[in-house]
């Protein structure tokens, strides 16, 4: 069994409109909404293998909330330059070298190829709000397989939702 999180990272600041894309920080809303969302999935007692994450300022800065509130050491976040400004097909390619040793990563990125490589997984997902975190749990030994197979569980999760 593989279990992978997809989440888009948080609302970014546009206060300074001279900072490249790259380095925006998170909005005052997005460190909100990370805390929130680090909360449930901490209700939840998810643990990781591995957080992967877009060097992106805004979404290191999500994916190390999400690792304080989960209890996972820094050395469990893994930055990958493969997961800026990409396609779809690449966020795939990235899952699916994965090691086998690892069985629950989570990948911290942007969108629109988070909501595009979502949809591919299951047409049960067509968007992902800032912040939102997708679950989805394959029964499969290898990463490989991913995207090749349909997913045993979906679920979808965002700030906003009740």
């Amino acid at each position: 069994m593989k279990t992978l999180f997809l989440v888009r990272h948080a609302k970014s600041s546009w206060d300074d409109t001279s900072l490249p894309d790259r380095d925006r920080p998170l909005a005052d809303r997005g460190r909100r909404d990370v805390a929130k969302m680090g909360k449930r999935l901490a209700e939840r007692n998810v643990k990781l293998d591995m957080i992967m994450s877009s060097p992106a300022t805004r979404v290191l800065a999500t994916a190390k909330v999400i690792a304080k509130m989960l209890d996972c050491r820094s050395k469990d976040i893994v930055v990958n330059d493969r997961l800026y400004a990409c396609e779809m097909d690449n966020l795939l390619d990235v899952i699916q070298e994965l090691g086998d040793k690892l069985k629950r990563v989570m990948l911290v990125g942007h969108n629109p190829e988070l909501a595009e490589l979502a949809h591919h997984l299951t047409s049960e997902i067509n968007q992902m709000p800032t912040c939102a975190i997708v679950e989805f749990r394959f029964n499969t030994k290898s990463w490989s397989g991913i995207g090749k197979t349909k997913p045993t569980k979906v679920g979808l999760d965002y700030p906003k939702k009740a």
